[in-house]
């Protein structure tokens, strides 16, 4: 049996009549999926806890691929998030859960993620530089190097003003082409330091972590981008009904 770990819930779907599968990120082992036993059962002290944004305190046994949950308590109330906001932490969650191996320790992007989750329930509007900084950080964690300092034709440090283009496996080439490859090296400084001043960065960086993180996600769309993309247009769905 485990010691307790912090843990959220990540993805979670029902098990035979009275039970759930849930993938934890936890703060020890990483990604995990536990078997909650009777937790869909209107009695069970698990039905109410095992929510995405719960901060937990978790313990598991038994042997096998899929392990069983022990206990699950929660350490504070759910993270407060709402509107926009609940789906930049339905996207965290199903990146998390996505592009994360199951049983492999990460150990301080778990704090990366909860740091992100905080700044999500802290904000009324979508906190685009919270996710971008999280994206960040979970290439960095999976392998993905990169240098955002120099040219990698020249070696030379970029120049604010001059342009780059993206070359995969290679880095950023100095180039007069204008694309969706290409960055200023003002963006790609902001890259680096994971800070984004202003709306270009911002953008430029939005750019960047979707190109990088698509050959992890495979051709399978996310999800959470649909559902916002739903939500975004219902107003005008709305409107158009009524004329």
């Amino acid at each position: 049996m485990s010691g307790w770990q912090r843990a959220f819930v990540l993805h979670s779907r029902p098990y035979s009549e009275t039970s759930l599968l849930l993938d934890f990120f936890t703060e020890g082992e990483g990604k995990i999926r536990l078997l909650a036993k009777g937790a869909r059962r209107n009695r069970s002290p698990l039905r109410g806890c095992l929510q995405p944004f719960t901060p937990l305190l978790i313990r598991w046994g038994g042997k096998g691929e899929i392990k069983t949950l022990i206990n699950a308590d929660p350490v504070s109330l759910a993270l407060p998030l709402s509107g926009t906001v609940l789906y930049s932490g339905l996207y965290l969650n199903e990146l998390t859960a996505r592009v994360l191996e199951f049983g492999t320790p990460y150990s301080a992007l778990f704090f990366d993620y909860l740091s992100c989750l905080q700044v999500l329930a802290g904000s009324e509007r979508t906190p685009e530089s919270a996710l971008r900084q999280f994206e960040l950080a979970l290439l960095s964690y999976l392998g993905y190097g990169v240098d955002f300092l120099h040219c990698a034709g020249s070696g030379e440090p970029v120049s604010d003003t001059m342009t780059y283009r993206y070359r995969e496996e290679k880095g950023f080439i100095g180039s007069l082409v204008i694309d969706q490859f290409s960055f200023t090296g003002k963006q790609l400084k902001a890259l680096a330091s994971r800070d984004f001043p202003d709306a270009d960065t911002l953008k430029a960086a939005k750019r960047f972590t979707r190109m990088a993180l698509k050959p992890y996600l495979g051709g399978k769309p996310l999800k959470s981008r649909e559902l916002f993309r739903q939500f975004t247009t219902m107003p005008s769905i709305l409107t158009n009904n009524k004329s």
